[in-house]
């Protein structure tokens, strides 16, 4: 366990260097705040920071707007420098213009914006933010208020692969030893803290583990170990009665909250006017990703976050997005296709094409917009408008959900409900979100129209109402009641409106942070509309790694009418590879066991020719990376299908093939050569037959596909459920990845299980289980209560196709992810014998099967009628294409749904004409 971490104080060292610049804030008369800021170099013929951030600040501006700027612009800019400049912190706009300069001069993908630095024009004009503030109505005071001065924050996204080419030009610039991270404590959770001292007092893990589950974590709810023991009933019961429970509570109580390990801030950096710890202490501590590059080990301070900001330092976040690097690889992906590449600034943020794809749902893939919850808000509030997606990024947190104010806004968009306006001053403040107070800026707004204060004073109203201080909040709407009366308007109207804005205030947004990471959603959600090829595979390559999230968007991608190929040595690349329009090659890099050498060693020898055979492929990769599980993780990927044999083949040749291989890459290293005087390569070419790969037989359909599985988490070529795909449809009530949200209703699951972990009741002795399944979504673990589990275990077998019924226990209506229970399993290829599968044929209105074919489906009917007896009748059935049907179930003509009567008939009539509907 760590000890305590340092206490914060003012940061004080002990000699000042010439390098360093401290100035003061100020804040308020009588108190200044200390801040150690690196001077910023200044070049030739420029004599202060000031000089240079308006000369920047202006040639920006013109490039942004002509060199005629328009009037607003000019007001808008001489305020913010003015502001700037009087408060000191010209070089610290200097400083982040420069690494963000630097950045993008790199190609390093740099993200619009982010929090409240978007509301300045300054930072737009330097190429801080892409975001104009005058377009959206942001407010500079939201980021910079001279009524409460402090130490501006501007955090800055940039592409997650090349976050650390940042950081480490930041440590050029400024040395080495003045640049550092900063360290996170991790402090002992409820959880944790009840296992660690269970194992330290002997309990066994499942004792420990049984006991812990019963504490609630979630996000939304989350209670203490001494909380826990006063509401949740189990444990306090065992506190009560059994001493050894109460004995590692009580422990577990005074442990919990104390600092367990130390970390590095997954953004933080902190630059010094001099060596880090001439102002704060530092250590070194691993790295874990988090630094620049692929170092081990990075410096940190030991003074967290809000401690640097005491001890007055200058601390920035650096954030690695993802969604960044899936957005540069998408518009890569597109210029390698089209030999062109879209430029994003000049995408209409109202592109109807975007808003029809987001209305129907597909928000898969989309920044901000992939969950359920926001995609049911785009499509209830028939989102039309840039403007929609910024209100949604608004509401979609606790207070304005816990409030309905997301409800109100969709009604009011529909049409459903009046949008009245208690002033008409209030109109073109409140009018792009129907009324609803969402923003920050609108209570900034309505002060500044209705009580006539400045926004620095209106500010800092907001911030009051944000920070929910009863006496600072009457304070400060007392003083915008009167001066609101004082200025003519009636009592009672602003006494409601005051209401409004501590009721809705305190739960109302930064527009600024809002616009800004609505256009990174903007421009996902364009790119998917538009280039769904490209942006798909772009997508999928950011989650190499992560199995779940390329089964999910493997799953999207074929659903939109792309197909996702296995991986081919030919084709493939690390990433995910788009070959067309209309397909996608899965990358190298997604394949368990191979690595980023012997991927390389497979595209470096690939440049010269492309593989033309097993053999060929073994002989040309360097063996030294590429080694026997390598290969077997290649054969199973079905990365090696395309050289003329099948993986049975490989697997059985695999072995020799290595092995001579090897032999042929040892002698051409040490530059043998036959006894004729050829190269060994030439000599063996001359006297020896091509070779072939053994006659076996391919592998069976399911042994292929439990290998692909295996080695890349999930099924490539094939499902084990694609021959039931239909039942699925029919009788299947929910996906997999529909799981984890309460209902009282009874749920039916499609599904294969790939895994049965078997259990022992600590209560009962009887067993139970925990089944992981999968469909076409996804998969999860479902449980099986020792009951059910007696009569169904014999009716489980691995990756075979079934549909399960179950539900959700009532106790389990407010957990955050409540468990699936499993109560019923019936094999699908049952329901095709039993006759709740049946066959249709499928004729238009008015067409009949001519006699000779009739005859044909007769003999296809008869040669498997011996095979199930009860067969349901076969049905045929019409449609004119409008809606109109008509349906027929012969009297004469039974067939059971089996697979084989299922390909005869097909083969005779066509696989459109041919389908599996409900029995009846």
């Amino acid at each position: 366990m760590s000890r305590a971490p340092p206490r914060c104080s003012s940061a004080s060292p002990s000699a000042p260097r010439s390098s360093r610049t401290r100035f003061e804030s100020p804040t308020k008369p009588g108190s200044q705040k200390k801040y150690y800021v690196p001077s910023f170099p200044l070049p030739s013929g420029v004599e202060t920071e000031n000089e240079l951030l308006v000369t920047l600040a202006m040639a920006g501006a013109r490039e942004r707007y002509g060199d005629e700027l328009p009037s607003e612009v000019q007001e808008r800019l001489d305020y913010e420098l003015g502001v700037i400049t009087k408060t000191g912190y010209a070089g610290y706009f200097l400083i982040v213009y420069d690494f963000i300069k630097a950045a993008r001069d790199r190609d390093i993908p740099v993200g619009p914006g982010r929090g409240s630095a978007a509301g300045s024009i300054v930072a737009y004009a330097l190429r801080i933010t892409d975001v104009c503030p005058l377009k959206f109505d942001l407010l500079f005071e939201r980021f910079l208020n001279p009524e409460r001065v402090s130490m501006p924050d501007i955090d800055v996204d940039f592409c997650f692969e090349r976050r650390g080419e940042v950081i480490e030009y930041v440590r050029q610039k400024y040395g080495r030893e003045s640049v550092g991270q900063i360290v996170t404590f991790g402090t002992m959770k409820s959880r944790a803290a009840v296992k660690d001292v269970g194992r330290t007092l002997g309990f066994t893990p499942a004792e420990t583990d049984a006991l812990a589950k019963l504490i609630p974590n979630g996000p939304a709810y989350s209670l203490t170990v001494k909380d826990a023991v006063k509401e949740v009933p189990e444990i306090a019961r065992v506190y009560k009665t059994d001493e050894r429970y109460k004995r590692l509570l009580d422990y577990a109580m005074a442990l919990e909250g104390l600092s367990r390990h130390t970390g590095v801030h997954a953004a933080g950096v902190v630059i010094a006017p001099g060596p880090l710890d001439d102002y704060v202490p530092i250590a070194t501590v691993s790295s874990k990703g988090a630094g620049a590059g692929n170092e081990e080990t990075v410096v940190v301070t030991q003074y967290d976050m809000n401690c640097l900001e005491k001890a007055g330092m200058l601390k920035m976040d650096f954030l690695g997005l993802t969604t960044l690097t899936v957005i540069r690889d998408a518009l890569d992906n597109i210029e390698r296709r089209t030999g062109e590449r879209p430029d994003l600034n000049e995408v209409d943020l109202n592109d109807p094409d975007t808003y029809r794809m987001l209305r129907a749902g597909r928000t898969t893939g989309v920044f901000q917009f992939e969950s359920a919850l926001a995609t049911d808000m785009l499509r209830s509030m028939r989102c039309d408008r840039f403007d929609d997606l910024v209100a949604s990024n608004a509401l979609m947190r606790p207070g304005p959900l816990d409030a309905g104010m997301h409800k109100v806004y969709q009604r009011r968009k529909r049409g459903e409900e009046p949008v009245r306006y208690a002033l008409p001053e209030l109109e073109p403040i409140l009018e792009p979100t129907y009324g609803v107070i969402t923003y920050q800026e609108q209570v900034m707004r309505l002060a500044q129209t209705l009580a006539g204060i400045s926004l620095a004073e209106a500010d800092v109203l907001r911030k009051a109402v944000g920070k929910k201080d009863a006496e600072l909040i009457r304070v400060e709407l007392g003083k915008f009641i009167e001066k609101s009366v004082a200025r003519g308007y009636d009592r009672r109207i602003i006494e409601e409106l005051a209401g409004q804005i501590e009721t809705f205030g305190r739960y109302g947004f930064n527009k600024s942070h809002s616009v800004a990471y609505s256009i990174v959603s903007l421009h996902t959600a364009w790119l998917k509309a538009h280039y769904p090829a490209d942006f798909m595979a772009a997508i999928l390559s950011s989650s190499i790694g992560d199995t779940d999230s390329v089964v999910k968007f493997i799953n999207e991608t074929r659903e939109m009418g792309i197909q996702v190929l296995p991986p081919d040595v030919n084709e493939s690349g690390y990433k995910f590879t788009v070959l067309d329009a209309k397909r996608i090659r899965f990358g190298l890099g997604a394949i368990r066991n191979v690595g980023r050498g012997a991927i390389d060693s497979i595209l470096s020898a690939r440049e010269q020719a492309p593989f033309t055979t097993f053999f060929d492929f073994t002989e040309r990769i360097d063996l030294r990376t590429c080694n026997k599980r390598v290969f077997e993780a290649l054969i199973a990927a079905g990365a090696l299908d395309g050289l003329g044999g099948h993986r049975a083949q490989y697997w059985s040749a695999l072995d020799s093939a290595m092995q001579e291989a090897s032999l042929k890459q040892q002698e051409k290293a040490m530059g043998q050569v036959s006894l004729f005087g050829l190269p060994t390569e030439q000599g063996a070419a001359s006297s020896h037959a091509p070779r072939v790969l053994p006659n076996v037989a391919p592998m069976a359909e399911a042994e292929r596909l439990s290998r692909e599985k295996e080695i890349l988490g999930f099924y490539i070529s094939g499902h084990p459920l694609e021959p039931y795909r239909v039942e699925c449809e029919l009788f299947a009530t929910h996906t997999v990845s529909q799981l984890g949200t309460w209902t009282p209703d009874p749920i039916s699951l499609g599904v294969v299980v790939t895994a049965v972990k078997r259990q022992i009741s600590k209560r009962s002795g009887a067993e139970f289980a925990r089944l992981t399944v999968e469909d076409f979504s996804g998969s999860s673990e479902v449980l099986v209560f020792p009951e059910s589990w007696g009569l169904l275990a014999d009716r489980i077998r691995g990756d075979v196709p079934v549909l399960m019924k179950g539900g959700y226990s009532k106790r389990d209506q407010d957990a955050e992810n409540p468990t699936f229970i499993v109560e019923t399993v019936t094999p699908f290829a049952e329901l095709r014998l039993n006759g709740q599968v049946s066959i249709a044929i499928e004729l238009q209105l008015g067409e009949s099967l001519a006699p000779e074919v009739m005859q044909d489906v007769r003999a296809v009917v008869d040669a498997h009628a011996t095979a199930h007896a009860g067969a349901p009748p076969l049905e045929l059935r019409w449609s004119d294409g409008n809606g109109t049907r008509a349906r027929l179930r012969s009297r004469s003509l039974r067939l059971a749904a089996t697979q084989a009567a299922l390909t005869d008939l097909r083969a005779l009539l066509g696989n459109d004409r041919v389908r599996l509907v409900r029995g009846s």
